[in-house]
């Protein structure tokens, strides 16, 4: 995470700021913070009512899409089909005629595919739509061109759709507006959810984890809705008897940190790397005591998650293909506002996003807000059992290719590929993504 990279001597700036160097001193680089989000503090929140905060939303998010309508250059959507992208398109639609909305689909994996609701958006607001149906082959033809063009390992799959989305729609447009951002400031994810369970229960919580392994008698994997659920179940409960800054960090994760310590040769330098990576760690939680209950996730998700991967996956894929993304969820105005609500008015035990649902529920076909969460992934268990499967066996993670490299265990590795294979995944095709994509990227640069 910023302000490191994978790269010695490298530094990223930090969101909010900006650097300065004079051409005629070369010592004289220094940077300069212009903005920070609002750090949560139960003496500033809103005093408003709820329906005073629905309609200061409604008005500031109607401003923000009003802002970046303005454009010189042709300009559309992206329409997922969830909450956030629908809400961006019916204002924008308020305010535009014929509006261009694009989304896109999976084909030949319906668990996947959210391209129907999207539809159902585009009709009601009579948008000129283009849905744009991919299979699996579409994503592998495309698989390369983003490994090639990512500059440090970047393991979120996501990238792939994101990349061709953006692709098709700059046929048509130069700039397309988005939802990002509003799952990380009013609390739209799952683990927002079990964060608050846990929280909320901690002694039930951690008691649930004493059945941790009847679970593991399941098929769990993110490739069907039980399938899916058994596997959310199982990191829930080894996650809620932690503390809360070390539940934070496991739920933002892949995999535990004594997992990754055992996959790394510890005879490497991979172990300093390790500990380096570990005081960054704290430094990050160290931004917040978490004392102010969920808006302190939220806060740090802004701080951490949202920079670091889902704006930098949405920018590095739309600039891939000079296409400008614009998210209206993230004026600074609404962004201000948002860290003033109390977590009550974001989410309870009945619904996540409280707030931005209720605040535009009369412009959305309710069929949006009664469907669950649905993230924007990548099927990549076909790819791995099929057309990839061949170069990760014998030639990125085979035993000769790991004991050249001298980075990880490789009987570690052969137990992720037998899970792999197995009928009960969990989270191991996205760890072995992960591990692709850095395999690709050191033998970009090192060999």
């Amino acid at each position: 995470p910023a302000p490191d990279s994978i790269f010695k001597n490298i530094k990223k700036l930090m969101p909010g700021t900006f650097a300065l160097l004079k051409a005629t001193d070369k010592n004289s680089f220094r940077t300069r913070q212009y903005y920070s989000i609002p750090k949560p503090d139960r003496k500033n929140y809103f005093s408003g009512s709820y329906d005073e905060a629905k309609k200061k939303l409604f008005t500031l998010m109607d401003g923000s899409v009003e802002k970046r309508l303005i454009s010189d250059v042709p300009l559309g959507t992206f329409l997922s089909g969830g909450i956030d992208s629908s809400v961006i398109t019916a204002l924008a639609s308020r305010q535009k005629e014929n509006l261009k909305t694009f989304s896109i689909g999976f084909s030949d994996n319906p668990f996947y595919d959210e391209s129907d609701f999207a539809a159902m958006v585009a009709r009601k607001y009579h948008t000129n739509h283009t849905a744009f149906y991919l299979t699996k082959d579409d994503l592998y033809a495309n698989l390369h061109s983003v490994l090639d063009y990512i500059d440090e390992p970047f393991a979120d799959s996501s990238a792939l759709p994101v990349h061709i989305l953006s692709m098709h729609t700059r046929k048509h447009v130069t700039v397309a507006l988005s939802g990002d951002g509003a799952d990380e400031i009013f609390g739209g994810y799952n683990k927002h959810f079990a964060e608050l369970a846990a929280g909320t229960f901690r002694t039930s919580a951690s008691v649930l984890r004493i059945f941790l392994p009847l679970l593991t008698i399941f098929s769990s994997s993110r490739t069907g809705k039980l399938a899916n659920r058994i596997r959310q179940t199982e990191r829930f409960m080894k996650g809620a008897s932690l503390s809360a800054k070390d539940r934070y960090w496991y739920w933002a994760s892949f995999n535990a940190e004594n997992e990754i310590r055992t996959l790394l040769n510890g005879e490497n330098t991979t172990t300093e790397a390790l500990r380096e990576f570990m005081v960054r760690k704290d430094s990050i939680l160290s931004r917040t005591d978490f004392s102010n209950g969920m808006n302190d996730v939220f806060y740090s998700d802004a701080q951490l998650v949202l920079p670091n991967d889902m704006l930098t996956k949405v920018d590095l894929m739309s600039m891939a293909n000079s296409l400008e993304v614009r998210v209206p969820f993230l004026d600074y105005e609404v962004v201000n506002f948002a860290f003033t609500l109390p977590q009550e008015f974001k989410i309870d035990f009945k619904r996540r996003k409280k707030i931005v649902r209720d605040a535009f529920e009369q412009l959305l076909p309710q069929e949006i807000f009664q469907r669950g969460k649905q993230g924007f992934e990548v099927p990549l268990l076909g790819w791995f059992q099929s057309e990839l499967k061949a170069m990760i066996t014998e030639d990125l993670l085979s035993e000769k290719a790991i004991a050249e490299q001298g980075i990880f265990e490789f009987n570690e590795i052969k137990k992720i590929l037998a899970k792999l294979y197995s009928s009960n995944l969990g989270d191991t095709p996205q760890l072995v993504w992960s591990l692709i994509v850095f395999q690709h990227w050191y033998r970009k640069y090192f060999l």
